[in-house]
C-alpha cells in the first residue's frame, strides 16, 4: 500500500521537481513531501530522516532550511495544481490564519499575540492563510507568516531570521491578505467569492481592497459595525446662522450591525447536509450601506464616517444562543440561502488547517529562520495537495461522486459551527 502512494507522489510531483530544476533538490523534495505524509507523531527533519533511511539528515536539513533556491516556482506548480483539482466559477477563496505555539524568543516572528486556534493570547508564529477550496474540498496556497512590531522595530533580530529586505517593513493581516490574493490572481487561479472572519472584516481597507479588484466577498464583522440604511440620502443642512454648509451629511445616523438587524425578519435557513442531517440555523439579511466612507463632523456628534459601498449585513442567531454578523457585497438579487452558503463555507479551511498541523506536522519545524519556516509550510501544502488529489480520484471512481471530505469542520467546530 505505501509504496504505492510513493510511486503515485513521484508522478504527480514530476512539475514540481521540474520546477526545481536541481538534482538533488528533486530528490528531497519527494523525500521531504513523503515524510510529512508518511508515518510518525514527529514531522520535523531529524526523524523524518531518521524514517526514511535513503537520505541523510544533513541534506535534508539543508534543502529546507538553507539551501539557495527560489520557492517561487514550487509556489506557482502549487497554484497550478490547486486550480486543477478545485478551481473554478463555484470555488471559494479562504483567508484565515493559524497559529504555531512556540516556546522561547529566537524562532522567527515568535511572540505572544492572539491564537484564534487557542482563542486566547499565547507565545506563538501567526501564519495568514489562503485556501482554495470547493465541494467541501480545501487546498491550501498559502502561508505567509505574519511579524508583530516587536520583530519589525528590531533589525538585529530581522537579520538572524534571515527575514528578506523587501519583507521588514510592518504588514497587518489584512494587507498581507491582500497581496497573497493578488498572487493568486496574477496566476489565473479561478475562484468565485472571498470569504474571511471578522479578523479580516473589520478592516474597512480589506473589504474596499477586494471591491477595487472587482471582487465578490462575504466576511465577518463585530456586531457593533456601523452601517447606514440603504437609501440614505446626502443633504446639505440649512445653517441657522454662520456660513452654509459646503459638505452634505447623510439624512439619518449610522446605528450598529446588530441594532440594524434587531427589526429584521428572521428565517430557519438550512445551508447543506452534514453527517447528521441538515445544517441550518436562523439568518436575517437587508440591503445597507456601510459606515466606512470619509470621516466627516456630523451635527454635535464628531467625526462620523459618511455612507460607503451597498452591501447585504446578514445576521446569523445559532442554536447555541450565540450571534454573527456578516457583510457581503454580493448581488442585490442574491437569495438568502446563497448568502448563508458563502458565509458558512468558510470553514471548510478549518479542516486544512487541523489536517495540516496533526497529520502533516505544520507546526513540527524546528528551526528558526524564515526561510526555513516557509518552505516547510509550502512542504506541507504541496502534501495537502496530493492527498486531496488522491481524495478527489477515489471519490469520482467509487461513491456515487460524493465529496471525498463532505463532513470537513472539525470535531471542535461540530456543535458550535452549525
Amino acid at each position: 500500500m505505501e509504496s504505492s502512494w510513493r510511486n503515485e507522489l513521484e508522478t504527480w510531483l514530476s512539475p514540481f521537481a521540474a520546477a526545481l530544476r536541481n538534482k538533488t533538490r528533486r530528490r528531497m523534495c519527494p523525500a521531504y513531501i513523503a515524510g510529512l505524509i508518511g508515518p510518525g507523531d514527529r514531522k520535523s527533519v531529524q526523524p523524518m530522516a531518521a524514517r526514511d533511511g535513503e537520505v541523510s539528515y544533513d541534506r535534508l536539513h539543508h534543502f529546507v532550511g538553507s539551501g539557495v533556491w527560489d520557492e517561487a516556482p514550487l509556489e506557482a506548480a502549487l497554484l497550478v495544481e490547486a486550480d486543477r483539482l478545485v478551481g473554478g466559477d463555484d470555488a471559494w477563496l479562504i483567508i484565515d490564519d493559524t497559529a504555531l505555539p512556540k516556546k522561547g524568543q529566537h524562532s522567527v516572528g515568535v511572540a505572544p499575540q492572539y491564537a484564534s486556534t487557542l482563542g486566547k493570547n499565547a507565545n506563538c508564529q501567526t501564519l495568514v492563510s489562503v485556501t482554495l477550496a470547493s465541494r467541501e474540498v480545501p487546498v491550501m496556497v498559502g502561508l505567509r507568516l505574519f511579524l508583530p512590531e516587536s520583530w519589525t522595530s528590531d533589525a538585529a533580530r530581522l537579520d538572524r531570521a534571515g527575514v528578506p529586505e523587501g519583507l521588514r517593513a510592518y504588514r497587518t493581516k489584512p494587507e498581507i491578505a491582500l497581496a497573497e490574493i493578488d498572487r493568486v490572481r496574477a496566476a489565473s487561479v479561478r475562484f468565485g467569492c472571498v470569504l474571511a472572519d471578522a479578523g479580516y472584516g473589520l478592516s474597512a481597507s480589506f473589504r474596499q481592497g477586494l471591491s477595487e479588484r472587482g471582487l465578490a466577498w462575504a466576511v465577518g464583522i463585530p456586531f457593533k459595525q456601523k452601517v447606514y440604511p440603504a437609501d440614505v440620502s446626502m443633504v446639505f443642512p440649512v445653517a441657522a446662522r454662520g456660513r452654509p454648509r459646503k459638505n452634505a451629511i447623510p439624512d439619518v445616523t449610522s446605528v450598529s450591525a446588530q441594532a440594524t438587524l434587531e427589526a429584521a425578519k428572521w428565517h430557519q435557513v438550512s445551508w447543506r447536509r452534514g453527517t447528521k442531517g441538515k445544517l441550518a440555523a436562523r439568518f436575517a439579511a437587508v440591503r445597507v450601506r456601510v459606515a466606512d466612507g470619509p470621516p466627516q463632523r456630523i451635527h454635535d456628534m464628531g467625526a462620523q464616517h459618511l455612507p460607503g459601498e451597498a452591501v447585504w449585513l446578514v445576521g446569523e442567531h445559532r442554536s447555541t444562543g450565540e450571534r454573527k454578523y456578516y457583510l457581503s457585497n454580493l448581488p442585490a438579487e442574491t437569495p438568502i440561502k446563497q448568502l448563508a452558503g458563502a458565509i458558512k463555507a468558510r470553514w471548510v479551511c478549518e479542516q486544512a488547517h487541523q489536517q495540516l498541523k496533526e497529520e502533516l506536522g505544520l507546526d513540527h519545524f524546528e528551526g528558526r529562520s524564515w526561510k526555513g519556516l516557509h518552505r516547510h509550510a509550502l512542504m506541507s501544502m504541496i502534501a495537502l495537495a496530493f492527498l486531496q488529489s488522491l481524495r478527489l480520484k477515489q471519490a469520482k471512481g467509487g461513491k456515487k461522486n460524493r465529496g471525498p471530505t463532505t463532513e470537513t469542520e472539525p470535531a471542535s467546530h461540530q456543535t458550535s459551527h452549525h
